[in-house]
């Protein structure tokens, strides 16, 4: 028996049971379920399966599994002469886990292009603050004289990094996070949504499934 209700255009999530839908049944523009919570369990739920929360403050939460997926190639990414010589110079310093909260603060300060206010409410925050405690949410901090001026925070699963945001407060920080994530020992970047400046480093869109196969790789 499903543990979710059905209406005409998405699935209602019940608050007593962290299942999902088939991801295959989301609407064209991705949306698979409403409601629910942000907790831990079933956020963990979520992402091993390919479905992410993406909503405003004030609005219920709603699950997205889009059909087709942003990613980057940790070996596929392009790095121009100009952020070539950037890292060779060594502008910034770089670090992992150390300011996981600082990190998903400064994303929230910086909406979405095409968007008033910030998808990362307080509540977000603190689920992903959660993750990060219990060794599931990871960031990358980029610094220049001691001040947090870049990063970008994620989930990982199994060998995917399912990225959630990233912040630049001077030029190329943000491009440095990402490039320093992909040295890593992962197999896939999931930036979820496109635009031109992860299309520009080498992100490509591959279907659905092809995405939850990676996903499920151990």
């Amino acid at each position: 028996m499903f543990s979710f209700l059905f209406s005409p255009m998405f699935f209602q999530l019940l608050d007593d049971d962290v299942s999902f839908p088939d991801p295959t049944l989301a609407e064209e523009d991705g949306l698979l379920a409403v409601g629910g919570d942000l907790s831990l369990e079933r956020l963990l739920v979520a992402y091993s399966n390919g479905i992410f929360p993406w909503f405003s403050e004030g609005e219920p939460i709603l699950w997205y599994s889009p059909h087709q997926r942003c990613v980057i190639y940790p070996e596929q990414i392009k790095i121009s002469k100009s952020m070539k010589k950037v890292l060779k110079e060594e502008v910034f310093q770089v670090t992992i886990d150390q300011a996981f909260k600082e990190v998903i603060q400064n994303c929230a300060q910086m909406p979405r292009k095409g968007q008033d206010g910030t998808w990362i409410t307080d509540d977000m925050q603190k689920a992903y603050i959660n993750l990060h405690e219990k060794g599931f949410a990871h960031s990358i901090e980029v610094w220049q004289q001691d001040k947090l001026v870049g990063g970008l925070y994620g989930i990982l699963i199994n060998k995917v990094f399912c990225g959630e945001s990233m912040f630049s407060r001077v030029s190329n920080a943000s491009k440095t996070a990402l490039i320093y994530l992909t040295n890593l020992n992962i197999e896939l970047i999931d930036c979820q949504l496109p635009n031109d400046h992860l299309l520009s480093l080498g992100a490509e869109m591959i279907d659905r499934e092809t995405y939850l196969k990676m996903l499920q790789k151990v």
